[in-house]
């Protein structure tokens, strides 16, 4: 009976130590301000990323990835204390949600939150990253950290340099202790976040220079304007005196084509900086035999828009600043494929649990793309709501559709803008306006829109799709818990 029940003992700590042993790595890789047309996976064909290119070929690409939005200037806030969480946006610490009757502690939260769940089940936890705008209390958790002040020099010490190095430490210090334990390395940069400061090297490369004051001209062969460039947005954004339209190092308040081509070719120079150091762990994680059994996510907090449709920042619902690229490679993808997803950055977390056999929290919201990133589904919702109510209130909504339709609302500056957007991602998927037509814009840019490729909200021929939009908008508003009302809305 006892060499039985000994049998059977030593049998369930083999299954368990191998059950173990098969259980994935998990590399997330998270950048600041880095819209999905900057990726070369994307069809950016001027800024260098073969290392993030690398993790698209080796496993999939999501078009239709995004951050839920914001209740702040500072957007990385909530946009990452999602992503740590599995939370929605006003379902998280710091939401402020008080029309909602709701308020989240944030050490509760925390308890649940990616490094604690992962800790719990095992895992080595590793992070480097910005210390500012990030839910400290999840942070906290990681059992090795390195969050440190902002990163956005040119050097070792001072750049992304800086974050690469933290994490080969890590894989070396792990290979030297002959640590077999699987874990989870959160690998954050400062940069391709203002001030945009390239390295001599690759500012050359890109033509471009680190300025404070806007450049009177720019220098040849620098980065054309984007297509959907405009020397001003057609309305108020709504948000008095925001920092990332007044006061970003090299651009200031100017829209010209100098400050924003030259803005333009310092966040490659950044960019290929990572893209850089992203390689130095990838092939470490090879060298060590590791990649094969390591999921590698790439995305960022959210995009910006740097010039497009007259803007600066990331406080806006346009596709370049509320979509982010999305890459994932490891165990069960199929190298090179793609899909929509639809999916928030708030999926994440969900997902890694999905994909490391861990429970999923009970308050996390988001959804696992694992049926989409094994190749069994293309999406895995249908409508994607999003918000930007940093400035005055209620601010901005928009809901988009995987048809392919997309709302945004503007009611800001208690009531003096109030304005509606309506397009057709099919026929125009950089959302170009009326204004992009003029003479004088096509003259910078170069490129001239159809004439079908504007906003369709005030055409009379797209009456009865505004109307479905408006009436989801309000469905997915009344879904996430958010708390305004938008002017033309029934009030709560």
């Amino acid at each position: 009976m006892k060499s039985a029940l000994r049998h059977t003992l030593v049998l369930l700590l083999l299954v368990r130590c191998a059950a173990a042993a098969e259980r994935p790595n998990i590399l997330f890789i998270l950048t600041d301000d880095q819209g999905p047309q900057s990726v070369g996976a994307y069809g950016n064909d001027v800024c260098q990323t073969p290392n993030i290119d690398r993790i698209a070929e080796q496993g999939i690409l999501l078009h239709d990835a995004h951050h839920m939005g914001s209740w702040s200037g500072a957007v990385c806030l909530p946009s990452r204390t999602m992503i740590m969480t599995g939370r929605s946006v006003w379902q998280i610490p710091g939401s402020k949600n008080k029309k909602a009757g709701k308020q989240y502690n944030a050490k509760e939260v925390a308890q649940q939150s990616m490094a604690a769940v992962f800790n719990s089940a095992g895992y080595d936890t590793f992070r480097t990253c910005k210390r500012g705008n990030t839910f400290k209390a999840a942070n906290e958790h990681f059992t090795v950290r390195h969050d440190m002040a902002d990163k956005r020099g040119t050097d070792a010490e001072t750049g992304s340099q800086f974050h690469g190095q933290r994490a080969l430490d890590f894989l070396q210090q792990r290979e030297a202790k002959n640590d077999d334990s699987p874990f989870l390395m959160f690998l954050g940069f400062s940069h391709p976040h203002d001030p945009r400061n390239g390295t001599d090297e690759l500012l050359a490369k890109y033509h471009a220079v680190n300025a404070s004051d806007p450049p009177v001209d720019f220098l040849p062969g620098a980065p054309e304007l984007p297509a959907t460039y405009l020397p001003a947005h057609p309305f108020f954004h709504g948000h008095p005196n925001l920092r990332d339209e007044l006061k970003v190092a090299g651009v200031m308040a100017s829209r010209s084509e100098a400050a924003v081509r030259n803005e333009i070719g310092r966040e490659y120079a950044c960019i290929e900086n990572i893209d850089r150091q992203i390689g130095r762990v990838l092939d470490q994680l090879e060298s060590m035999g590791l990649l094969e059994n390591t999921y590698v996510f790439f995305t960022s907090d959210h995009g910006i828009a740097i010039g497009r449709h007259g803007l600066m920042g990331k406080q806006n619902l346009y596709e370049h600043t509320w979509r982010v690229p999305f890459l994932v490679s490891g165990p069960g993808i199929k190298p090179g494929s793609t899909a929509s997803g639809f999916s928030y950055l708030s999926d994440v977390f969900p997902t890694m649990c999905d994909l490391a056999r861990i429970d999923i929290p009970d308050g996390a919201d988001g959804k696992s793309l694992r049926p989409v990133l094994e190749g069994k589904a293309q999406r895995v919702r249908d409508v994607l709501y999003g918000v930007y109510c940093g400035g005055t209130k209620p601010g901005m909504r928009s809901v988009k559709t995987a048809d392919g339709w997309k709302l945004i609302k503007y009611d800001v500056m208690d009531g003096a803008v109030q304005e509606t957007q309506l397009f057709d991602l099919n026929k125009n998927p950089q959302e170009f306006l009326h204004e992009h037509q003029s003479p004088d814009v096509v003259a910078l840019t170069g490129h001239t829109p159809e004439s079908h490729q504007k906003d369709l909200a005030e055409d009379p021929a797209y009456a009865n799709k505004r109307a479905e939009l408006e009436a989801l908008l309000l469905t997915q508003q009344k879904q996430w818990d958010d708390p305004y009302r938008l002017w033309d809305q029934p009030a709560k």
